[in-house]
């Protein structure tokens, strides 16, 4: 595996959310740059074998807009 895709968006009680697409990973911080360095985090301890451990994040940021007709 040379990539892994986390999924990110704003949660509803505040902050942010990551969830990983294809692993059981999730993360939560209190803003973007903190999520950035949690996800990394986590992907270095779900994979700590620097070998099998993706090379590249992909955050996809998926974000909801209402719009008024």
């Amino acid at each position: 595996m040379t990539e892994i895709l986390f999924l990110a968006e704003e949660a509803p009680e505040g902050g942010f959310t990551a969830r990983a697409v294809g692993e059981s990973i999730f993360t939560e911080a209190d803003d973007e740059a903190a999520l950035r360095e949690m996800v990394r985090d986590a992907v270095r301890c779900h994979f700590p074998d620097e070998q099998t451990r993706p090379r590249v994040i992909l955050l996809h940021w998926v974000r909801d807009e209402v719009m008024a007709l």
